[in-house]
């Protein structure tokens, strides 16, 4: 049974099936707006991060242009460019057991491609999620519906899997950014 969050909650996932060790992060959304004729292209990405909260290199991001971590841990599967039809429209699979020792947490955000030029925003975005599967059984293991009212922001910092002991725990943030992918790369260290 699929556990619902709220902004802010945490969950241990490990404690709750202490096997577990692949995950697929699903990420949807709908649009609103056609937004002055251009289509809206919304990106996943993951950001590994060393305790001080930033990437330990400038390879420490997966996303559209870098779809593996080079320890194989995370992986895009896919730049979809539209967001049409029903489920994910991006994922992301972590096999935890395989994430460098030096990896303190994993942040996962929501990017508008081109946002600025565009004008295109979060507050023309609705029904976004993002929800944690079970890659064994393919079972639903949590969902954040991000409810929150965003208007200008152009990015989403969603959620994070963190460290805690030797397990793995995911916070639902639901954080607005106002800026775009280069604007959340140097929030996180990379150059």
């Amino acid at each position: 049974m699929s556990i619902n969050l709220v902004k802010g909650q945490k969950i241990d996932l490990t404690k709750h099936d202490p096997g577990l060790t692949k995950v697929l992060i699903g990420l949807g959304w709908d649009v609103n707006s056609s937004g002055k004729g251009y289509d809206y292209d919304l990106d996943a990405s993951a950001f590994l991060l060393g305790a001080g909260g930033r990437v330990l290199s400038n390879n420490d991001i997966v996303f559209f242009n870098n779809l593996e971590h080079i320890s194989g841990s995370v992986m895009s599967m896919g730049d979809n460019r539209t967001g049409a039809g029903e489920g994910d429209d991006e994922q992301i699979k972590v096999d935890l057991s395989k994430v460098p020792a030096n990896i303190a947490k994993i942040v996962f955000t929501v990017t508008i491609y081109e946002a600025g030029k565009r004008k295109q925003n979060f507050g023309q975005v609705s029904n976004a999620y993002i929800r944690v599967i079970n890659e064994k059984d393919n079972k639903e293991l949590l969902r954040y519906n991000l409810n929150e009212k965003f208007s200008t922001e152009m990015s989403v910092i969603a959620a994070e899997l963190y460290r805690v002991g030797g397990g793995w725990t995911f916070n639902a943030l639901g954080e607005g950014f106002n800026g775009e992918i280069g604007e959340l790369c140097q929030k996180y260290g990379i150059k």
